[in-house]
C-alpha cells in the first residue's frame, strides 16, 4: 500500500508558533506510523514563498521578498528538524520544479474549458497606483461582521473577494480603495458542483474526514459553489503562461495547493523514480491542516484534481484541526501573543512539545496551551509515568543484574495486552484520533508502573530469585514495546530507549527480547521546576507588550 501525506505549506512571512505546530504535527505522526508498518510513504511540504504575505512583510521592512522568503523557509527547515518532523520532501513555492507544474496544471484547466477569461471589477490604490491583491485590503465580513481580509474571514471561515467587504480600506496605506475594471482568468468551479456534493456526501458517510471539514463543505456545497479568480496583479508568484498575461500571476489558492502535486514530482526527479503510485486511487492520502484551510482542501483542491483528469488521486483523509489558543486568549502574531518555535525550542525537548501537543490537541474542539499544563503534563506524564517506568526498570537492572536482562518468561495478560495496544492505537491513527492513541498508550504505562510496584522486584530479589526474574523480563518487555509504540509521537526519547536496549530497527508489532545487555542507561526526561510557570506566563505578557 501506498500512502500520501501532505502537510500544509506555511507562509514564510514569520517565524512558526505553537498554532502551527498543533495543526501540522499529525502528518508526522502518521508518516512514522506507516513507515513503522512497512508501507510505502510519501510525507510532502514546504513553504509557501509566494503571495500578498510575504510582500507586506518585505514592505515593512524595506527588503525583497526573496530575502524574507529565504529566511524563513532556512527558520523552518531547521525548526521541523529540532521537532523531529520526517518529511520525505520539503521544498518551497518558489522554485523551479513548483513553477512548472503549476503552468502545466493552469494550461491543462485552460485546455479543458475549466478556465476562461473575465472581465471584472477589482479594488485598486490610487495612493499606490496599483491593483491590490486581496489580502492587500482589509474590512468588514458581510456574514458575520467581523474584521477579515480580502480573501477570508478567519472568525466565520468564509471565502470572500475584497468586493463583498464593507468599509475596505487598502492595507499599505489605510485609504479606501477605488474600484476598476480588469481582466481575469477565472476557474470554473461551479462547473463541480454535482461531483463535490458526491465526493463530500461520500467522506461524510464513511467517515473519513473530521467533522469540521464535512461541515465547512457542506455549507459551500449548500450556498452554490461560484467561479472564482484564477489569476491576480501581484508581485510575486507563477507568472500566466498566456501570452499577453505574463504580468499577472496564477492566484495563490490555486498555486499554493498544487505544491502537494509539484513537491511529489519534485520528489520523483530527485529519487528517479514515478510519482504514479502515490497519486492513485490504492493510494490513502491524507492533507493535514487547520481549520481555516479546509475549503481549500476539500473543495478547491478535489476540484482542480478532477479538471486536470486525476480523480483518481481526490483526498482520502482530511485532518483538520480546530485552533490551538494561548492562556485561554487567541493566538494574535500581530500582538505579539505567541510561543514561538524557535523560542520554545531553546528551553524545553521537543518530545515535550509534541506530546502535550498531541495530547491536548483541538481535534474536534479549540485546545488551550497554558505553561502551567505543559509543565504539569511533563512532569507527571512524561517524567512521572514514562520516564519513571523506564529509569527504575533499568536502573534496577543495572543494580541486580549487572545491566543483563534476565531471560524469562513474559507475563501472559500483558503480552496479550501490548499485541492488541498495536491494533487499537494503528486504528486510532490511521483515522485519525492522535489523541485517543496516545491516552491509549499512557493508560498502559500507568497500569505498568502498578505491575512493577505489586510485583516488588526489590522484595523478589532477596525472596524469590525466579519471580523477580520474570517480573524484570516483563518490564524490559513493555519498555521496548513502548519505544516502538511511541515512536510515531516521541522519535527522541524512543530512539533513546532503542540504544538503550540495542533494539534493532523497530518495527508495528511486538517485539520479542532475546539476550541483552543494557548499554549507555540514562535518564529520559528532567523534572521541569514549576517556578518556571510564572516565569514563562511573565516572559509572554512582556513580549507583547513589545510589539
Amino acid at each position: 500500500m501506498s500512502v500520501f501525506i501532505g502537510g500544509a505549506w506555511p507562509y514564510a512571512n514569520g517565524s512558526l508558533h505553537l498554532g502551527h505546530i498543533a495543526a501540522l504535527l499529525p502528518g508526522d505522526i502518521l508518516a512514522r506510523y506507516y513507515r513503522l508498518k512497512g508501507e510505502k510513504v510519501l510525507y510532502a511540504s514546504g513553504s509557501d514563498c509566494n503571495g500578498t504575505p510575504i510582500s507586506i512583510r518585505a514592505n515593512a521592512e524595506g527588503v525583497s521578498v526573496k530575502e524574507i522568503a529565504d529566511r524563513y523557509h532556512t527558520e523552518f527547515i531547521v525548526n521541523f528538524s529540532r521537532l523531529g518532523f520526517s518529511y520525505d520532501i520539503y521544498t518551497r513555492t518558489d522554485g523551479r520544479f513548483h513553477h512548472q507544474v503549476v503552468r502545466e496544471v493552469f494550461l491543462t484547466l485552460l485546455d479543458r474549458g475549466f478556465i476562461f477569461k473575465k472581465e471584472v471589477e477589482q479594488t485598486y490604490c490610487e495612493v499606490d497606483e496599483r491593483f491590490l491583491p486581496d489580502r492587500f485590503v482589509e474590512g468588514i465580513c458581510p456574514h458575520c461582521g467581523s474584521r477579515a481580509r480580502g480573501d477570508q474571514c478567519d472568525n466565520c471561515g468564509s471565502i470572500l473577494d475584497p468586493l463583498d467587504l464593507t468599509e475596505r480600506t487598502c492595507k499599505l496605506c489605510g485609504n479606501e480603495p477605488t474600484i476598476r475594471k480588469t481582466e481575469h482568468f477565472y476557474f470554473k468551479l461551479s462547473a463541480f458542483q454535482d461531483e463535490l456534493n458526491k465526493y463530500v456526501t461520500s467522506a461524510k458517510s464513511e467517515k473519513r474526514w473530521r467533522e469540521n471539514a464535512i461541515h465547512q463543505s457542506e455549507r459551500y456545497i449548500r450556498e452554490g459553489l461560484h467561479d472564482r479568480a484564477a489569476s491576480r496583479d501581484l508581485a510575486n508568484g507563477v507568472g500566466i503562461p498566456v501570452r499577453g498575461y505574463e504580468d499577472k500571476k496564477v492566484y495563490v489558492w490555486i498555486e499554493a495547493v498544487t505544491g502537494y502535486y509539484s513537491a511529489s514530482q519534485e520528489w520523483a526527479a530527485l529519487n528517479r523514480t514515478d510519482i504514479a503510485e502515490f497519486w492513485n486511487e490504492e493510494t490513502i492520502s491524507y492533507y493535514v491542516h487547520g481549520k481555516d484551510n479546509i475549503p481549500f482542501h476539500t473543495i478547491i483542491w478535489p476540484a482542480i484534481l478532477m479538471g486536470i483528469g486525476k480523480e483518481d488521486a481526490l483526498p482520502t483523509r482530511v485532518i483538520s484541526n480546530e485552533y490551538l489558543t494561548l492562556e485561554k486568549r487567541k493566538l494574535s502574531t500581530s500582538q505579539n501573543w505567541a510561543v514561538w518555535v524557535p523560542d520554545i525550542l531553546d528551553r524545553y525537548q521537543p518530545d515535550s512539545l509534541r506530546y502535550f501537543l498531541t495530547a491536548n490537541a483541538p481535534e474536534n474542539r479549540d485546545a488551550d496551551f497554558s505553561w502551567r499544563e505543559f509543565i504539569y503534563s511533563h512532569n507527571s506524564e512524561l517524567l512521572g509515568a514514562y520516564g519513571n517506568l523506564v529509569n527504575r526498570t533499568l536502573k534496577f537492572v543495572e543494580k541486580s543484574y549487572d545491566g543483563v536482562v534476565p531471560v524469562a518468561e513474559i507475563d501472559g495478560v500483558i503480552k496479550k495486552t501490548v499485541a492488541d495496544l498495536y491494533r487499537i492505537v494503528g486504528v486510532r491513527i490511521e483515522t485519525g484520533h492522535f489523541k485517543e492513541a496516545i491516552e491509549t498508550i499512557f493508560d498502559f504505562i500507568r497500569r505498568a508502573n502498578k505491575y512493577f510496584d505489586d510485583e516488588k522486584p526489590w522484595i523478589q530479589v532477596k525472596e524469590d530469585a525466579a519471580a523477580c526474574e520474570r517480573t524484570m523480563a516483563t518490564c524490559v518487555y513493555i519498555i521496548a514495546n513502548l519505544a516502538q509504540l511511541l515512536s510515531p509521537f516521541l522519535p527522541f526519547s524512543s530512539e533513546d530507549v532503542q540504544t538503550m536496549l540495542k533494539l534493532r530497527k523497530p518495527e508495528w508489532k511486538a517485539i520479542e527480547l532475546g539476550e541483552l545487555k543494557l548499554t549507555n542507561v540514562k535518564t529520559l526526561f528532567e523534572r521541569i521546576d514549576t517556578g518556571q510557570i510564572e516565569e514563562e506566563v511573565e516572559r509572554l505578557k512582556n513580549q507583547a507588550l513589545v510589539k
